[in-house]
């Protein structure tokens, strides 16, 4: 009987780094300007990279929702209440890939699941990069990449808004976001 030896997959696992990471996100605001908010240290996640093939690749992520600030406390309580994240009840926003493909310009369409505000819903995130690795100063591989997709809020079940008096909505639907993140070699 003949056996066959299999190589295993050289991977690297790079952890997210909190202090160097920043999740953003931008909607339209009395569909006149936009309004950009941000989640501060509340990052966490491990990218598996494969070494030869990065539709191997994978990744995970996780975001702390109370973390958000939009520069206006009023609105990021508002934010985190029942009307929109509902935090208490869904304190976290999660993705975890499930396909990896180059772009064809030198990036990735990342897809997976996305969770928010407790509904799972397929995403796909243009990815710039990962750069290549570098040493920093104590000695940490690092790599970063920056990542964007745009959603409906209203496919997470984020439906409040107030109609204005000159026609129109308070919060526009549209939801963009912007992820740029450090990993630490693990």
């Amino acid at each position: 009987m003949a056996t066959t030896t299999s190589t295993p997959a050289i991977t690297t696992t790079w952890k997210l780094d909190p202090a160097h990471s920043q999740a953003e996100f931008k909607v339209r605001h009395m569909m006149i300007s936009n309004v950009k908010g941000a989640f501060h240290g509340g990052l966490s996640g491990t990218l598996t990279e494969h070494a030869t093939d990065a539709t191997l690749s994978s990744v995970e992520a996780s975001i702390d929702i109370s973390t958000i600030s939009t520069g206006d406390a009023q609105r990021d309580a508002h934010l985190k209440s029942a009307d929109f994240f509902d935090v208490a009840k869904y304190p976290a926003m999660a993705f975890k890939s499930t396909r990896v493909r180059p772009d064809g310009d030198g990036g990735y369409k990342v897809t997976g699941d996305l969770t928010l505000h407790g509904v799972t819903r397929q995403q796909t995130f243009a990815v710039e990069g990962p750069t290549p690795p570098a040493k920093d100063p104590w000695g940490n591989t690092r790599i970063g990449l920056s990542a964007t997709a745009k959603i409906n809020r209203k496919d997470f079940g984020l439906n409040w808004n107030a109609a204005l008096e000159a026609g129109g909505i308070l919060v526009g639907d549209d939801v963009s976001i912007t992820l740029e993140v450090e990993f630490i070699k693990a």
